[in-house]
This record gives C-alpha cells, sequence and structure tokens, in this order.
C-alpha cells in the first residue's frame, strides 16, 4: 500500500471514530455527571498513550522535560482536559447530542479571530463573512426545527458549546507553538489534567464504577476521542504530502455522526440541524479563502 493510501486509511479510520464519540458521551453521560465522565475518559487516555509511548521507546522523554516545559504542561493539562472537557460535557448534559456536536465545530472560525490579539496576524473581511455564516448555521441548529424550537433549547447549553470553541482554539494555538514530540507532550497535558480532575471530582462528586454502559460507553469515549484516534491522525498527517486535503476530511465527521446519534441514541434528527451543519461547514471553508490570514507555524 502507498503512503498516501495509507495515509487516507489513517485518516478515514480516524473521521469514523471521531464520528462515534457524541453518542458515546450522551450514553455515558445516562450514569455519570460530567465532572465522572471527564474524569474516567481523561484516566483512559492517560493509560494509552503512556502504554504506547512505553512501545514506541520514548518513556525516556518524559523525564527529558526542562522546568519550563514541565510548568507548560501543568497550564495546558488545565485548560484541556479540565476546563475544556468539563465545559463541553456540561453542554452535552444540557443538550441534544445533534446539537452540541455542531455547535462545537466553529471553532476554527474562532481560531482565525483569536490569531489577531495571540499571534499578531491579520485578517480580513472574508473570515468576518464565514464567521456569519457559521453562526447562522448555530442558529439554524439552535431552531430544533423551527421557530417554536427555539422556546425548548437550552441557551445555557448553546453558550456552554460554543464557549468550548474558544477554549480549544486557545488550546490549538498553544499547542502548536509547543513544539515537543506530540504523543509526549499530549501525555504530560492530561496526566496533570488527570491530577486536577482527581481533586475535582473529590470536591464536587464521587468516584463511581460500576461496569454498565456508561462505563464502557465512558472507556470507548476514552481511547477514541484522544487516544487511538490522535494517534491515527498524527500518522495520516506524517504520511501525507497534503495535509490540507487529509484535513478536510474531519469535517465529514460530524454528518456521519448523524448516523450514529440517531440510530443509537434515537434523537429525531431536524432538517435544521443538516443545514446548519452546512452552513458551519461552508462558514469553514471560506475562512480558509481569506488569504490575509498567514498559518501558523
Amino acid at each position: 500500500m502507498k503512503s498516501i493510501e495509507k495515509a487516507y486509511l489513517f485518516a478515514g479510520l480516524s473521521v469514523f471514530f471521531w464520528s462515534t464519540v457524541a453518542t458515546s458521551f450522551k450514553l455515558a453521560l445516562r450514569g455519570y455527571d460530567f465532572i465522572q465522565l471527564v474524569f474516567y475518559i481523561s484516566a483512559v487516555s492517560v493509560l494509552f498513550l503512556f502504554v504506547f509511548i512505553v512501545v514506541q521507546g520514548k518513556l525516556n522523554l518524559i523525564f527529558k522535560q526542562s522546568r519550563k516545559k514541565w510548568l507548560t504542561s501543568m497550564g495546558m493539562g488545565a485548560l484541556n482536559p479540565l476546563i475544556y472537557y468539563l465545559v463541553l460535557f456540561k453542554a452535552y448534559s444540557l443538550l441534544p447530542a445533534q446539537i452540541a456536536q455542531p455547535i462545537n465545530m466553529v471553532w476554527p472560525i474562532v481560531l482565525a479571530l483569536l490569531s489577531v490579539p495571540f499571534l499578531k496576524q491579520k485578517i480580513g473581511w472574508v473570515s468576518f463573512a464565514a464567521l456569519f455564516i457559521s453562526f447562522t448555521g448555530v442558529v439554524f441548529i439552535s431552531s430544533q426545527g423551527g421557530i417554536e424550537g427555539f422556546k425548548q433549547v437550552n441557551v445555557t447549553g448553546v453558550i456552554l458549546a460554543l464557549i468550548t470553541s474558544v477554549l480549544w482554539a486557545i488550546y490549538w494555538i498553544l499547542n502548536v507553538r509547543d513544539k515537543r514530540d506530540e504523543v509526549v507532550k499530549l501525555f504530560l497535558n492530561y496526566f496533570f489534567g488527570l491530577l486536577y480532575l482527581t481533586v475535582a471530582v473529590v470536591l464536587f462528586s464521587d468516584f463511581e464504577m460500576e461496569l454498565n454502559p456508561s462505563f464502557w460507553a465512558a472507556v470507548y469515549s476514552g481511547i477514541f476521542e484522544v487516544g487511538i484516534t490522535y494517534v491515527l491522525w498524527l500518522k495520516a498527517m506524517n504520511l501525507t504530502t497534503s495535509n490540507a486535503k487529509i484535513g478536510n476530511l474531519v469535517f465529514l465527521a460530524p454528518f456521519i455522526s448523524l448516523i450514529f446519534i440517531h440510530f443509537i441514541l434515537k434523537e429525531i434528527i431536524y432538517i435544521t440541524t443538516f443545514i446548519g451543519l452546512v452552513f458551519i461547514v461552508a462558514g469553514i471553508f471560506v475562512q480558509q479563502l481569506d488569504k490575509t490570514n498567514q498559518k501558523f507555524s
């Protein structure tokens, strides 16, 4: 198999797995509160990443971190998984999966806007047009099938889902400037995040572990939201000669996700959800046309 074929295979598997996690989040939330869920997903992710690092023979890299890098991981772990996933899963606990998952997708637009204060980059009117297009999609999704749907939507949940796009954009900017080995720094970020989450569970929740469907959904989420899927995606990026073509495949995930949401969670998928998702993805593609926005490095 050629490298480009392997790249598409690994990317395709990543997109498939990512398209299932919105469903697994909701299944897990049937048995756990949002704090417990972040804790268990992070614990599984840390365990998987540690095993992967050992298998790769990179264990020594963990202990070769400078004091500055240890402090960086401590700060990044507070942002993700601690704050980001707590906000995300609270949004999922308040909203149907078909609303929470697509709204979280607007982060590339937010990333472009945040590049101005964080990276001193310039953006043009195209990015603002893209923002308007994507937020039109958010309005469609929030309508839950029509004007009457606005009366039923949980506004707090929508706001939290939008906040996650800001948090993820900030994390992405900080992460891309950190030139350490990708898997090692992700492991260290999640390791410190897990320490913070342990304290959060002690203070605001409790440790529950029954081998029920919610537990296995949490384990699945930990493996396929961060663990193996992240590794597969990195592998695809390393094998391809066109990151843009491979990267665009990720926008298939929210559409495929609707299939799992409908058949497993039994949610009725509104036509406005599909229309809104098209607007959000269209806005992201339009934003990529903004020639004044420099590439991140």
